[in-house]
């Protein structure tokens, strides 16, 4: 296990360097009342009193509800400034907006959202001078589990090194709640979704093969095709050198 006093006294310095160097006067990030974004939002408030996170509901009667009251408790408790901002209205317009343009497929509509909801991230950080502050883990990155564009946007990510176990560990130190600890991961695209039903394999294999290389034939193979089909989200766009 890592030393996590330690690596709260790293991150929160890799923080401010950035801020320092960026000359920013504050850092803003989606609140989604998950596991990754309370731990982005708790480092950040540590290192920066000008921190604000960001609830952006976006249709799903998830992101109202148990989304919504997570990330209001970890706000509370780790005195976050907070602002909502509903973009299902954006988003239905949009949708409309496109009839008779094409055919959405449902990963198309289901990648709105997220890519919204950067949209907002970065207004505010513009008009603001702030950092969009990243809050994807390492799992996740590995398997091409975010939205390119979409959550996959930032100016900074503070854990992107760690996996959804060490996540949960590092939560675990810094006295987050245990319901949001034990909450299903979930991007909250649709109705039901959940990271690992998605996927079809859970985070604790992924973290087995992340961390010491085994993993059962099954869930290898699963990783592999994700790792393959994703690797366009984790490079810089393909352009033509001359």
């Amino acid at each position: 296990m890592r030393n996590y006093a330690l690596e709260t006294k790293s991150r929160i310095e890799f923080i401010r360097g950035v801020l320092k160097s960026a000359g920013a006067d504050g850092i803003v990030y989606g609140n989604s009342g998950g596991k990754d974004s309370a731990l982005v939002g708790i480092l950040c408030k540590m290192a920066c009193e000008n921190t604000v996170g960001l609830i952006m509901p976006c249709g799903s009667k998830r992101n109202y509800g148990e989304d919504k009251h997570d990330a209001e408790i970890i706000a509370e408790q780790f005195h976050i400034a907070t602002r909502v901002i509903d973009l299902t209205e954006v988003k239905n317009t949009l949708i409309k907006t496109m009839d008779g343009l094409t055919e959405l497929t449902d990963a198309a509509l289901a990648n709105i959202s997220p890519r919204l909801r950067m949209t907002a991230l970065y207004a505010v950080a513009a008009s603001e001078n702030r950092l969009v502050a990243g809050t994807g883990n390492k799992s996740e990155k590995y398997m091409g589990y975010f939205t390119k564009w979409g959550d996959g946007a930032f100016d900074f990510n503070p854990i992107a090194d760690l996996t959804v176990t060490e996540i949960y560990e590092f939560l675990q130190y810094l006295g987050v709640p245990d319901a949001i600890i034990r909450k299903a991961p979930s991007a909250g695209l649709f109705e039901g979704q959940t990271d690992e039903s998605e996927m079809g394999i859970t985070y604790r294999s992924i973290d087995e093969f992340l961390l010491t290389g085994t993993v059962n034939e099954y869930d290898r193979t699963i990783i592999e095709k994700y790792h393959r089909a994703s690797e366009h989200k984790r490079r810089m766009p393909l352009i033509y050198g001359g």
